[in-house]
């Protein structure tokens, strides 16, 4: 078997460069793509020691040092911590690319070859780490931003009814709700129908506009609610008859709460 080390260097070159570039996107560190390529370069030279007959703890060792000066030439250096979290992130996205890679690779493997060049073609799997590797990134990416925003907003709510019934709910604040009732000037917090028993409560209806159309809403005033610990007697809960489109969540809260908590 022929190896080409030049063509196995730009692979690495070329995998080094994206795992810095989207650890710079969802670390959203100000670096530009010059250094991004530089840290990249930096990165080549560990494939230098897949020729030479080291231990597998001097590799390792070799390994993680040469990451760390490639997150420090990639995004700078300012601190300790600054460049712990580089490092963690920098392996953690190399983790993730080389586990899907890992499941690509068994997946359409027609040879025991590996993933190197041959003497008369390119590896299937060669071609599917180039094209499948952005693709990867861009997933990850998308999810780690939808996950930060999601999860930045989500609480868990306790509603305490007036027979001292609690409910313990995943809830996730909506700046988009800025429900009242017009008489008593009460924020509304949204509740999928069924959560809570009906015959539980005492309900009355609260008229409100959606898409310049008036409805009711039904309402009813809990015993009290609470979130991180405090609590609020000041908020009504509306039965929505719509299921919330969120993972787990059985609760809307109001825009208000961002003042309150």
């Amino acid at each position: 078997m022929k190896v080409y080390i030049d063509l196995i260097l730009l692979l690495n070159y070329y995998l080094d460069f994206l795992i810095l570039l989207t650890t710079s996107i969802v670390l959203k560190r100000n670096t530009s793509l010059k250094r991004i390529a530089l840290g990249a370069l930096l990165g080549s030279f560990t494939m230098i020691f897949l020729f030479v007959p080291v231990s597998q703890i001097i590799l390792f060792l070799y390994k993680v040092i040469m990451a760390i000066f490639m997150v420090v030439v990639a995004f700078h250096y300012e601190n300790m911590k600054y460049t712990f979290y580089n490092f963690i992130y920098f392996y953690m996205v190399s983790i993730i690319l080389g586990g899907f890679l890992y499941y690509l690779n068994i997946e359409f493997r027609y040879t025991s070859l590996g993933l190197f060049l041959m003497a008369h073609h390119i590896n299937i799997n060669v071609l599917l780490l180039i094209f499948a590797s952005p693709i990867i990134f861009w997933i990850y990416i998308h999810q780690e931003r939808r996950m930060k925003k999601n999860y930045s907003l989500s609480y868990t709510i306790k509603i305490v009814l007036k027979n001292k019934k609690e409910y313990i709910l995943n809830a996730f604040l909506d700046t988009g709700n800025c429900l009242f009732d017009p008489i008593t000037n009460k924020p509304i917090i949204l509740l999928e129908k069924g959560v809570v028993e009906e015959g539980s409560y005492s309900f009355y209806y609260v008229p409100f506009h959606s898409l310049n159309n008036q409805n009711l809403l039904k309402c009813f005033r809990p015993q009290y609610i609470e979130i991180e610990n405090k609590k609020y007697n000041n908020y009504l809960i509306g039965i929505s008859d719509k299921k919330f489109n969120f993972d787990g969540i059985k609760c809307i809260l109001n825009n208000k709460l961002m003042e309150d908590l």
